[in-house]
């Protein structure tokens, strides 16, 4: 075997020896962990001088470099802390993300090591550790199946991506401008970027009526279908929702999946919120059907709580993904064929991928998944008391109730716009940094007309009782505040 090259001495700053980066990397460190020790007395929001922080980033690429431990100190204290931290407890906020440290360090080592995942031959154990969570994560939602897969995107908008062109092509119609697919209006938005971007139009985008749940209704989608297909037009997906963005709903899967099955037609699941929860058994009652989807969004971002960055798209049959992304070129090998050799490169639209399978492996490995089941039925009995107990508080009408860890609620005092008041008790908690909530615009069936509602989403895993009694304390006081203004 012949040696390789001898070393010698750096050239250039761009290869720091070994000790340079242990330095760094222990400055790093110890900057991270007063972060953490510090989380939970941060104020979750912190808007004061962004504008100005911003302006101070804008500045020419610089001709020489500058010392490491300044420009940490400028990150650490003039960057990070600005605007939102959806790592805080008391973050419940559109859909908390996570932020494990355990996930952030494994990122470290696959970006020092620097492995390409796109294909299995280049880093075969690493791909097949990446496969060994994607079978994990299809066994949490039923797809117990030899030919079930997927590939880790960049988060749901990807993922749901993928399904609508592997829906697209599954179709097999030589125009596209027959294809009908369709969803709710609480249906994420990532949905409608996904079908314009897979040559859908709007117009064949349809809405369906959803119910006094927020649901989507299986006897209206059967009207439109009927519709659109006397047209002759081509229905080829439907869109559900497992625990929707806005309120928190679940649509009727396993009705949703009959329709499906008897009309040939693509049932792909949204669920970048509410999938996660399948791996408790009450998230298992509550999402009853999930296993029959085409294919499932999951985002472990939210529900997993890693960092962000970490989504999936889940089908039952990995072969349709490789129908839709496989493209041969002279410069890359022959597609593998073994059951277990997965090329990722073709099952999405990546060809240069991080390696993205350690952040969830890692911290499964390390805790075991039933610290992460237990973790997310805390959550569930967070969000159920937050819910009995925002009911009680004076003014308030509960829209949606919590099928899993999100709920909506607006506040009514006679003869004011309860959207106003709504939108200003909002401002007002936020203010008093302990604990963050934002709002939607959904059409309400209780008055028949789009209202603006308050949102609270448990999710964090920083989140526990403490928050839950803080949000209390500061929703009473904000609702005070704000009626007695007038």
């Amino acid at each position: 075997m012949s040696k390789p090259p001898a070393e010698s001495s750096p050239v250039s700053p761009l290869e720091p020896d070994g000790a340079t980066v242990r330095r760094m990397g222990m400055r790093i460190l110890d900057k991270l962990a007063d972060w953490v020790d510090g989380t939970p007395g941060r104020p979750v929001l912190r808007s004061d001088g962004s504008a100005r922080a911003a302006r101070r980033m804008v500045e020419p690429a610089p001709e020489e470099g500058t010392p490491f431990p300044g420009l940490l100190a400028r990150v650490m204290n003039e960057v990070i802390p600005v605007g939102l931290d959806p790592a805080s407890p008391g973050y419940l906020a559109f859909i908390p993300g996570g932020g494990l440290p355990h996930a952030a360090l494994a990122d470290l080592l696959t970006g020092v090591v620097n492995r390409y995942t796109g294909l299995w031959r280049p880093a075969p154990a690493l791909v097949g550790l990446e496969v060994a969570v994607l079978r994990w994560m299809c066994g949490w939602v039923g797809f117990d199946g030899p030919d079930a897969g997927g590939i880790l995107t960049s988060g749901g908008s990807i993922a749901n991506l993928c399904a609508v062109v592997a829906a697209r092509d599954h179709a097999e119609v030589d125009d596209l401008r027959t294809l009908v697919a369709y969803c709710t209006a609480q249906a994420h938005n990532s949905v409608l970027k996904s079908t314009r971007t897979a040559g859908i139009r709007p117009s064949q985008v349809r809405t369906v009526p959803n119910d006094a749940r927020f649901r989507m209704d299986p006897a209206a989608l059967a009207v439109l279908v009927a519709e659109d297909r006397a047209a002759g037009r081509v229905p080829f997906l439907v869109v559900a929702n497992a625990g929707c963005t806005p309120v928190g709903a679940i649509d009727p899967l396993g009705a949703l999946a009959d329709l499906c099955a008897a009309e040939a037609i693509w049932l792909h699941v949204d669920g970048a919120y509410g999938g996660a929860f399948a791996m408790t058994a009450r998230g298992q009652e509550a999402l009853a059907g999930l296993d029959r989807a085409d294919s499932i969004t999951l985002d472990p971002h939210k529900g997993l709580f890693l960092p962000y960055g970490t989504g999936a798209i889940l089908v039952r049959d990995r072969a349709r993904l490789q129908r839709s992304f496989t493209v041969q070129a002279s410069y890359l090998p022959e597609p593998l064929v073994h059951p277990d050799h997965w090329d990722f490169a073709d099952m999405g639209p990546e060809l240069s991928r991080p390696a993205r399978g350690l952040r969830i492996w890692l911290p499964m490995k390390l805790h075991g998944v039933g610290a992460f089941r237990r973790a997310l039925d805390e959550k569930l009995d967070l969000a159920r008391v937050a819910w009995r107990r925002v009911l009680e508080l004076p003014h308030v009408r509960g829209v949606a109730a919590p099928e899993l860890s999100l709920f909506a609620f607006r506040i009514e005092p006679p003869g004011r716009d309860a959207d106003q008041v709504t939108r200003r008790v909002l401002r007002e908690v936020g203010k008093m940094g302990r604990v963050l909530i934002t709002g939607a615009t959904v059409y309400d069936p209780a008055l028949g007309a789009s209202v603006f509602v308050a949102r609270v989403c448990v999710l964090s895993f920083r989140t526990h009782q403490a928050q839950i009694d803080a949000l209390l304390e500061d929703l009473s006081m904000a609702i005070e505040r704000v009626v007695a203004s007038g």
